[in-house]
């Protein structure tokens, strides 16, 4: 997923002194062009998309960073997020060049666009690493996510048999993410698999412009206008956009709220989870990707070129599997797992919510 605030978001250089073990002072090829650079002090570019998710600034950018400091206490980290706005992804990875990074990890705002980036970071030796969303059109030296088609099926596959066993009548409503993130294509396709075949009616769907939950909450809006009571549940692509689409059935004062899905496992989905607003989001501790993405990079400083798991998109990739959480396990997925804790969902205004989860 989600509270955009008007935050001062300014790239951020962090200087820090090397572990030999993890940053021997190598000169080699760096990225696919091969430039020479000195591994113990590279400089690395962390450049996120937005702020509608709220996940970029609390958890992706410092366990990144904290990350990147264990394994090359000598390495710095350049960092940025371009509040939606491709052309400013497109200056702040310049920017980041020209101060010297030879890795840009990037999660693209625009993923066709996001094909530039890459051709100038690899015209000037430094390799790029695709972060959350892929970049299709231009491929990157290496792509890591969770799978963002598996989420997709997941999430619609659990409100689909949700809404079977509980003999739920109607239509659902699919929301999409942006319609220049190609994650959120793959997240539909998954979606799609898991709808298509279900035999439950598709009443309409919308792809979200930024991910905005403004824009979700105002189209999902429109259709229970359209359809009033024949919609039985909503597929929403991250918990940003589900919390648009519940916004949007309460102004409406539609009592109980359909099912409404969700991605991300943020703090304010896991509260609505709790007390029956929203019935599922999926868990990928950023910590995983986050961490292993800022392995990755220290490798490319290094000068070598870490091998994919698999291949996406003609580019070296590592997926991780997601975890569909609904109230039945969100004790053991969210706050055993020490994703989220107790405390911070347990709030007084969701005590009684917590304590029928069995998570007070």
């Amino acid at each position: 997923m989600n509270t955009p605030g008007k935050l001062a978001l300014l790239g951020l250089t962090v200087t820090l002194a090397c572990v030999t073990s993890a940053c021997a002072d190598t000169t080699g090829a760096t990225g696919s062009s091969g430039a020479a650079g000195n591994a113990a002090q590279a400089k690395v570019a962390f450049l996120m998309p937005d702020i509608a998710s709220t996940r970029y600034e609390l958890a992706d950018h410092p366990l990144f960073e904290a990350k990147v400091k264990q394994l090359c206490s000598g390495c710095s980290v350049i960092y940025a997020n371009a509040n939606a706005d491709a052309s400013q992804q497109q200056q702040q990875a310049n920017s980041a060049l020209a101060q010297g990074a030879k890795v840009i990890v990037l999660d693209p705002v625009d993923s066709t666009a996001a094909a530039t980036i890459v051709n100038t970071a690899h015209a000037q030796g430094a390799a790029v690493i695709a972060y959350d969303r892929p970049i299709p059109t231009m491929p990157p030296d290496y792509y890591i996510s969770f799978d963002n088609e598996k989420i997709g099926a997941k999430i619609a596959q659990s409100l689909v048999d949700h809404l079977k066993q509980t003999g739920a009548q109607g239509g659902i409503l699919e929301v999409n993410g942006s319609p220049t993130d190609a994650a959120a294509g793959l997240i539909k396709k998954g979606i799609h698999s898991a709808l298509d075949t279900s035999g439950i009616r598709l009443l309409a769907e919308y792809d979200t412009p930024d991910w905005q939950p403004a824009k979700a909450q105002e189209w999902v809006s429109g259709q229970i206008t359209r359809f009033g009571g024949q919609i039985s549940g909503v597929v929403a692509a991250n918990d940003g956009t589900g919390g648009g689409a519940i916004a949007a059935f309460k102004a409406a004062g539609v009592v109980p709220v359909p099912p409404v899905t969700g991605n991300d496992a943020e703090l304010a989905a896991a509260q609505r989870i709790v007390s029956g607003d929203q019935y599922n989001t999926i868990s990928k501790p950023i910590k995983i990707v986050a961490e292993a993405a800022a392995d990755v990079a220290i490798q490319f400083a290094q000068g070598k070129k870490p091998a994919g798991k698999t291949t996406l998109f003609n580019t070296p990739t590592q997926l991780f599997d997601p975890t569909v959480v609904t109230t039945g396990n969100l004790k053991q997925a969210l706050v055993s797992s020490n994703e989220l804790k107790a405390g911070a969902i347990c709030t007084p205004q969701y005590a009684a919510a917590c304590a029928r989860a069995g998570i007070a």
